[in-house]
């Protein structure tokens, strides 16, 4: 199969790019990564690009988006997505469930419970996935979280030890691996001791050989063991390994270590090519045949996907990369699609061939969000609450020059998928009498006037967990300033944290043991729910 397709053919059947999971331009968020419709068209179907990761859109407008972007495509595609936290995390509509690390939570008071719910997590996760056309989980994140000030994996972690890191990710590939879907752990050989978000810079992991055998290597031999198809690399330095080329782009790493020293024979993919860490220091398409060079098999999110196929064929003619390699990568590649479903015909049959698509007619959104599936993401979220003070807290009546104030504090208020009025962050307090005040990163100065008039018994929610691309210590600072001038005026009544769990052990030392406070790991409206049921004693519906 693979000798009939040219050296082009083959070296874009290694690249995934990405694209809006909607489906008309004028929707597109990301204009810089998300091509338009008919650039992404001549990729699929000129160039023939193995593999597209989509991010935007609601689950039923993806279930669409995939079958035209199959239709459109040269040869079956695998359609990726980082779905860490279920398939509603990225598409609207689909279940959403708390970050990794609330399963990490349960697993300290009942293991047996956390190992189901990690496997339930898989399991449903992989079920949305089909549904709506999707073949490739980018997950699950098999970094193990030992660094608190980590502003890229942080909450994403399964946990904090490599023990139970190990046992979830497995337990999550296992569940996943019930379904005809590729699971991906990453990010190897381990991000979770970093303090730099490789989006932006380059992390380097300064630890001996010893320490990365007894830490960082564990889960990721477990998740192999349990099945996982894919693993992806990490855009980190390790002197120990290779003082020259970060993980992703040295050899040393993805074949010395990867392949022979651990024994893996599935699909290796390099975390974004667009992120810093490799595009600023080698550049879009000498990154993209660094990496193929080093061993990677799939090439993920070129920022030039053209210019990166022609530099990486441009290297096979000038010998730097064989041509039995780049065929073996393809090899793999299509048993992994032929693994998913996809037919590969013999020749190569164009356009995906009709057999492999859904029909428009047959999707089917029942498996989506149905009620079990949401019940488990709840439960996982309950059992992980933490809370403690006088519960629930009792609605004071303040004079009438005072008013009840509802102060939230997020990164981008611009940016919130999880906040609306409509939201219970928003509307639960609304039916308690408190007014809303905002408060992020653009409008801090908004911080220094709080209860500058009056006292203002206040409610303060805050939304703070490791966000890509953007650092998320400021915004840390600006909510601990905050609280510690409310705790002075006494204006607090209560503290809600979503996210995070390590902001909260910030504010616990300082907190009186009298003032209410409530953590939980999502940010999502049910996690909101969770939350301000606990504090004001109500149920789900909203009554007292």
């Amino acid at each position: 199969m693979i000798d009939n397709l040219s050296l082009p053919e083959l070296v874009a059947q290694m690249f995934v790019v990405r694209a809006s999971g909607c489906l008309f331009d004028h929707q597109i968020c990301y204009p810089e990564w998300e091509p338009t419709a008919s650039k992404l068209r001549y990729y699929l179907e000129n160039l023939g690009v193995g593999g597209v990761i989509l991010v935007g859109g609601s689950a039923a407008e993806l279930a669409v988006r995939s079958h035209q972007l199959q239709s459109w495509a040269k040869f079956p595609l695998l359609l990726a997505a980082d779905i860490e936290e279920g398939v509603g995390q990225r598409f609207a509509g689909a279940t959403w469930f708390g970050p990794p690390m609330a399963i990490a939570e349960v697993a300290r008071h009942d293991a047996g419970k956390a190992d189901r719910y990690a496997e339930q997590m898989g399991a449903v996760t992989a079920i949305e996935a089909r549904a709506i056309g999707l073949n490739w989980i980018l997950a699950p994140v098999v970094d193990v979280n030992n660094n608190p000030d980590n502003p890229v994996i942080n909450v994403r972690a399964f946990g904090e030890t490599p023990e139970i890191v190990g046992k979830l990710a497995a337990a999550f590939i296992r569940g996943a691996g019930q379904h005809p879907v590729l699971t991906t752990a990453k990010h190897f050989p381990g991000h979770g001791d970093t303090a730099v978000d490789s989006h932006l810079e380059l992390p380097v992991l300064p630890h001996s050989p010893a320490r990365l055998a007894e830490v960082e290597l564990p889960p990721f031999v477990e998740a192999m063991a349990a099945g996982a198809d894919a693993v992806m690399s990490a855009h980190l330095l390790i002197p120990a390994w290779d003082a020259e080329f970060p993980a992703t782009l040295s050899r040393k790493i993805l074949i010395g270590k990867l392949r022979e020293e651990l024994g893996f024979e599935g699909l290796i993919v390099t975390d974004a090519l667009v992120m810093g860490a490799i595009a600023n220091k080698y550049g879009a398409n000498e990154a993209a045949v660094l990496a193929a060079e080093a061993g990677a098999d799939v090439l993920l999110m070129p920022l030039d996907p053209e210019g990166a196929i022609l530099a990486v064929c441009e290297a096979v003619t000038q010998g730097r990369l064989s041509l039995s390699q780049i065929k073996e990568s393809v090899k793999r590649i299509w048993e992994a699609k032929i693994k998913v479903g996809l037919s590969i015909s013999d020749p190569p049959q164009p356009k995906g061939g009709s057999k492999d698509l859904q029909s428009i007619d047959s999707i089917d959104l029942s498996w989506l969000a149905n009620p079990d599936s949401r019940a488990t993401a709840a439960d996982i979220l309950r059992d992980a609450l933490k809370f403690g003070g006088n519960l629930p807290l009792q609605v004071p009546q303040p004079p009438e020059n005072q008013l009840l104030r509802n102060l939230i504090v997020v990164d981008d208020v611009l940016g919130c998928e999880f906040l609306g009025n409509h939201t219970p962050a928003i509307a639960v307090p609304e039916q308690f009498g408190y007014k809303l005040q905002l408060i992020d990163d653009r409008t801090g100065a908004l911080a220094d006037n709080t209860g500058a008039e009056h006292f203002s018994p206040t409610l303060l929610q805050i939304f703070i967990r490791g966000n890509c691309f953007r650092g998320s210590a400021g915004l840390t600072q600006a909510a601990r300033d905050l609280f510690k001038k409310l705790l002075k005026t006494g204006e607090l009544q209560a503290v809600l944290i979503y996210g995070s769990p390590y902001v909260l052990e910030q504010f616990l030392p300082h907190l009186p043991p009298s003032i209410p406070y409530i953590f939980c790991f999502g940010q999502m409206p049910v996690a909101q729910s969770l939350a301000l049921e606990v504090l004001f004693g109500i149920d789900t519906t909203g009554n007292a």
